[in-house]
């Protein structure tokens, strides 16, 4: 069931030479896969902290793998969907979209990518949005590791070079275009690429 608060993760299925792939050349196939499988297995950690703290259901948006799979390997007490896009724009967008035809209040979306997300900066951002149209959790590679907000603006996920050092930077062009008030959450790092593994000690 989805509460007034919402929280989507999106992941993917551990799947070796499947995931995580620019790793590969630094961790191997296996290593990479089990690279993603611990920094889930830590977001949903911190999310089960949060979920002590504040009211919100969760839903897991999932690549890879099948609905059995995830099942198996996370267990039956997430809401969980295939992700449905071209490209992770359209895939966020139509997550929002699904879960504010349900009558969300608010939803946030993070990925696994960062492990210095916790629970004390997730708990701010859900209370963010009682004065701000959006939350953001700068990355330091120039993206973002959270979104948030009360209702979907499809222009926040159109044009934008995902993957990229200016998805934050267009994404900014965006909200000011819409006049809309967004809450920053700290900057941290996220492990997309070899040279971040050392950041945390891999």
């Amino acid at each position: 069931m989805i509460l007034p608060s919402h929280l989507i993760i999106f992941t993917r299925y551990p799947e070796p030479g499947r995931t995580k792939t620019r790793l590969i050349p630094k961790l191997g196939a296996e290593g990479a896969a089990n690279l993603q499988r611990q920094m889930t297995e830590h977001t949903l950690e911190q999310v089960r902290i949060l979920q002590q703290q504040i009211s919100i259901s969760v839903e897991i948006r999932f690549a890879g793998g099948s609905l059995q799979l995830m099942r198996n390997w996370l267990g039956d007490e997430w809401i969980y969907h295939p992700q449905d896009g071209d490209d992770l724009g359209e895939k966020m967008a139509r997550s929002l979209s699904d879960v504010f035809a349900q009558n969300c209040q608010k939803a946030v979306i993070i990925g696994t990518d960062c492990p210095d997300l916790d629970a004390t900066i997730l708990g701010h951002a859900f209370p963010s949005l009682d004065n701000s149209d959006i939350v953001i959790g700068p990355a330091e590679d120039g993206g973002y590791y959270l979104i948030g907000c009360r209702r979907l603006y499809p222009e926040l996920f159109v044009n934008i070079a995902w993957g990229t050092a200016d998805v934050l930077r267009q994404t900014c062009i965006q909200w000011e275009k819409l006049n809309l008030t967004p809450t920053l959450l700290p900057l941290l790092r996220d492990i997309d690429r070899p040279e971040d593994l050392s950041n945390f000690g891999f």
